[in-house]
């Protein structure tokens, strides 16, 4: 249960208010972990149920309100619902038995768009059977059809090998955050500064995660604060093969390590392993092109407390104004995010730690659909640094879609 939400799969259940999606997720977890009731609408927002289902492992599973709401508020609801469609890695239609229509249609029409893995649930055949002719057909459109009554069990064990074998052949496994820039017998020194952002007694999880992903690759793992740099350099009788520092710091370890040694940041590494890195490289050069009274949208996945020396609130927009002037910034947090992007002349995304990476590729291809460009908190204070070239060697065709980008602005 201590496995982070960005590192599980996330399936969603969706459907027409008493199709029975709490149902379902209580028999697959086998417990009532999802309230059940008999009145329609009793889920009214997603609500995410976090529990180990093997062989899988540890996953999500997010409960949504129904569909086929009614009123403002139901609207609204629905709104909700389907914008969590857009970051599943699986989606699960749930359709009463007998009742299949245009509200099951239209979800099938945006995991189409949005190349996202579903399979269809008949609920409730205890009570009717489904229309074999429905089955067959949307059997024959490719989709996985399981037939199951979830509060007799019935069809449950069905469905689990169907969610295993879709797994398995249809969701990308997860993008190592150091990639392949280290192998074993590398020396690699991690540059981890501890602010008030950091856990008290911990790293922040990329910290972990690398630590972790270069004890596994075999490789030689130095961790060490800013202000260790030089002594630690000195101290090794070979020059390390790379270099990852905290990107508050990069401008001091850019000066303190020589070329050609190579050096990247978290947070690049998070873009890379979350997100797509040549579109954050292409979304920087439009912070190029920022002028005083623009509108900038820097948005955080996670909800934290605002510290004093927030990186997303206070640092970044403290950087953007000494170097552009006054602009109009606006903060989204957590899982809000603006379906009309096109004010923004450019959005700057957090890391994304604590999310998926489908989760970071959904608000990518939105900001792409509308035009806007989209960069990263690391890749926009290395570029305010004067230092993206150099962090951005290690990914050479990053930086070359950078360089494209700005000769084309």
């Amino acid at each position: 249960m201590e496995t982070p939400k960005g590192l599980r799969l996330h399936f969603g259940l969706f459907g027409k208010r008493n199709a029975g999606k709490s149902s379902l997720i209580n028999a697959l977890a086998n417990q009532n972990i999802s309230i059940v009731s008999s009145v329609a609408g009793t889920t009214t927002d997603p609500v995410e149920k976090a529990f180990e289902l093997s062989p899988i492992g540890p996953v999500v599973f997010m409960d949504t309100a129904g569909i086929d709401d009614v009123g403002d508020l139901g609207q609204a609801r629905v709104q909700k619902s389907l914008s969590v469609l857009e970051w599943m890695d699986i989606a699960i239609v749930v359709c009463e038995s007998g009742f299949w229509g245009e509200h099951e249609e239209n979800i099938l029409k945006k995991t189409k768009l949005n190349g996202t893995p579903t399979i269809i649930v008949f609920n409730k055949i205890d009570l009717r059977k489904p229309e074999a002719q429905q089955i067959s057909s949307l059997r024959q459109r490719g989709y996985r059809v399981i037939e199951v009554s979830a509060v007799n069990r019935e069809g449950i064990g069905l469905l689990r090998d169907a969610l295993i074998e879709t797994v398995l052949e249809k969701t990308e496994p997860d993008r190592p955050l150091m990639g392949d820039l280290a192998k074993a017998g590398d020396t690699v020194i991690l540059v981890t500064p501890i602010d008030t952002g950091a856990p008290k007694g911990r790293l922040i999880l990329p910290q972990v995660q690398a630590i972790r992903e270069l004890l596994d690759a075999g490789a030689k793992c130095l961790v060490i604060k800013e202000d260790r740099i030089t002594e630690t350099l000195n101290e090794l009788r070979q020059p390390p093969q790379l270099v990852v520092t905290d990107s508050q710091v990069v401008l001091r370890v850019v000066k303190e390590v020589p070329e050609p040694i190579p050096i990247t940041t978290f947070s690049i590494q998070m873009a890379y392993s979350k997100s797509d890195l040549l579109e954050m490289a292409i979304g920087a050069a439009a912070l190029t092109k920022l002028k005083p009274g623009d509108k900038v949208l820097i948005a955080e996945t996670c909800s934290h407390h605002p510290l004093k020396d927030d990186i997303g609130r206070v640092k970044i927009p403290n950087w953007l104004k000494k170097t552009v002037g006054d602009l109009d910034i606006e903060i989204a947090v957590g899982k809000d995010f603006p379906l009309d992007l096109t004010p923004y002349k450019v959005v700057i995304q957090c890391g994304g730690c604590i999310v998926t990476r489908r989760h970071m590729l959904a608000r990518l291809r939105q900001a792409k659909a509308q035009g806007v460009p989209m960069t990263n908190y690391g890749v926009t204070i290395s570029y305010l640094q004067g230092v993206l070239p150099r962090v951005l060697a290690c990914h050479p065709d990053a930086k070359a879609a950078f360089d494209k980008a700005l000769e084309t602005l």
